[in-house]
C-alpha cells in the first residue's frame, strides 16, 4: 500500500497555530490541569434568543432543504440594503473564511501575489497560498499603529500585484483605519488599476472609535472592492458559520462558481437565524460594545503594568496585542513563542505567539472572555514574569 499523498498546493499548510494552541489547552483541561485559555476570537455572550428563535420556526416551517448556492433572497435583500448595492452583489458563505477562500480561488493565477500587512489574521497567508498566489507580507510596527503606509504599499506594488488585504478593525491588533488613512491609500491604488481589495470588515460593530468602511471612504474604488463581514463576532454566532462578501457582481458569479463545487450554500436554517439578528433591534450591539470595552481597559492597564510588557490600545475588535520584546530579553526566552510555551507550561495560562499573526515580538491575548478569567490570566502572567525577571516588590 502506497502512502499518503500530499498535493503540493498544501505541503506548507498546517492547522492555524491558535487552533493548535486552543485544542491543547483544552486537552489539559480535561486532563485536570488548571488551564485558564486567552486564545480564541470567539465572544462569551450567548446568541440572542430572537436569533436562535428565527432558527428554530424556520426548521419547523420546513426551511431545512438545499438553499440557492449565493444564499437566501432574503438574507440578500437584506445584506444589499445594509451595504447600499444589489443582492446580485452580495454571496453568503458558510462563515467569512470561506468568502475569502473563495474570492482567491476565484481570481488568483499561480504566482500571482496578494499584499497583506502584518500582523494579520493567520488565514490569510496561507489561502493565498492554497489558491497559487504568493502572499507579500509588509511588517506594520507597533510604532506605526499597526498600518499599512501609503508609501509601504506603493513600494510592495509589482506587475503581478492582484489583492490588497485589509481587516479594520484589525485582529489580532485592533487598530483601525481612519477615513483619511483609506483616502491615502487608495490614492496608491488608484494608479494600479491591477490591484483590488478585500477589506475585512468583520469586527465593524466592535469599534470603540468612529469607524469607516471601506467603500465610504473610496467609492471610486467599488468596483474592484470586496467586502467581507458576518455576523459570528458582533452576534456571538460563531458556530452557525455565517459569512458574506459585497462586490462586484461578476466577483460575485465567480466566487459562487467556486462555492458550488465546495459546499453550495450555507446552512438554510443558519442563513434564517443571521437574517434575524441583521433586521431586529441592534441596541444589544451597543450594550455588548461597552462590556467589551470595559474589559479592554481593564487588560491593557492590567498588561501594562507587568514588567517586560507594553500594550497600546486597540481601537477595536477584542484583542490585546502586546509587545514582549523586554520580557523576551530579559527573561532569555529567545522568542515570543517560547515565552507563550513556558506561560501555558509555568502559569496555566494559553495566549497566541506573534508569530502566527507575522509579527514576532508579540501576542495576542483575548478579551472576549468572562472577567473572572481576564483576571486570573493576568494575575498569573504578572506573577510569572515577576519571578522569571526577578522583580520584587
Amino acid at each position: 500500500m502506497t502512502g499518503f499523498i500530499r498535493a503540493p498546493r498544501i505541503a506548507n499548510l498546517e492547522i492555524s497555530e491558535i487552533v493548535q494552541l486552543t485544542e491543547t489547552a483544552a486537552l489539559l483541561k480535561a486532563q485536570g490541569h488548571d488551564i485558564v485559555a486567552l486564545s480564541t476570537g470567539e465572544p462569551d455572550f450567548p446568541t440572542p434568543p430572537h436569533v436562535i428563535e428565527a432558527a428554530h420556526r424556520a426548521a419547523l416551517a420546513g426551511k431545512t432543504r438545499y438553499p440557492a448556492t449565493l444564499g437566501t433572497a432574503e438574507l440578500r435583500a437584506a445584506i444589499a440594503v445594509a451595504n447600499g448595492v444589489a443582492p446580485a452583489e452580495v454571496i453568503v458563505s458558510t462563515g467569512a473564511k470561506q468568502v475569502l477562500a473563495n474570492a482567491m480561488l476565484a481570481s488568483l493565477a499561480d504566482g500571482d501575489e496578494v499584499i497583506i500587512p502584518a500582523p494579520y489574521w493567520t488565514s490569510y497567508s496561507d489561502i493565498v497560498a492554497l489558491a497559487g498566489g504568493r502572499p507579500v507580507v509588509l511588517p506594520c510596527p507597533m510604532a506605526r499603529g499597526f498600518k499599512l503606509t501609503p508609501e509601504a504599499l506603493e513600494a510592495a506594488i509589482t506587475p503581478r500585484s492582484r489583492w490588497l488585504m485589509l481587516n479594520s478593525p484589525s485582529n489580532p491588533s485592533g487598530a483601525i483605519y481612519s477615513a483619511a488613512e483609506i483616502r491615502a491609500l487608495a490614492e496608491v491604488l488608484a494608479r494600479h488599476e491591477q490591484v483590488w481589495v478585500l477589506s475585512d470588515e468583520i469586527y465593524e460593530h466592535l469599534s470603540y472609535v468612529p469607524f469607516t468602511r471601506f467603500r465610504d471612504a473610496a467609492p471610486e474604488l467599488a468596483d474592484r472592492t470586496l467586502v467581507v463581514n458576518g455576523v459570528s463576532k458582533a452576534y456571538s454566532m460563531t458556530g452557525w458559520r455565517i459569512g458574506w462578501g459585497v462586490g462586484p457582481a461578476a466577483l460575485i458569479r465567480a466566487m459562487g462558481a467556486v462555492q458550488g463545487q465546495i459546499t453550495s450554500g450555507a446552512a438554510s436554517v443558519s442563513q434564517a437565524a443571521a437574517l434575524a439578528a441583521l433586521t431586529s433591534d441592534q441596541s444589544l450591539l451597543d450594550a455588548r460594545r461597552a462590556a467589551m470595552r470595559a474589559r479592554r481597559d481593564r487588560v491593557v492597564s492590567g498588561l501594562n503594568a507587568i514588567p517586560g510588557v507594553a500594550c497600546p490600545e486597540p481601537e477595536g475588535a477584542f484583542y490585546a496585542f502586546p509587545d514582549l520584546s523586554q520580557a523576551i530579553e530579559q527573561g532569555g526566552f529567545g522568542s515570543d513563542a517560547a515565552l507563550c510555551a513556558w506561560l501555558l507550561d509555568q502559569a496555566g495560562v494559553a495566549i497566541v505567539p506573534g508569530r502566527a499573526f507575522g509579527l514576532p515580538g508579540h501576542a495576542r491575548l483575548s478579551f472576549a472572555y468572562a472577567e473572572r478569567d481576564l483576571e486570573e490570566g493576568l494575575g498569573r502572567i504578572h506573577a510569572a514574569l515577576d519571578v522569571r525577571l526577578g522583580v520584587t516588590a
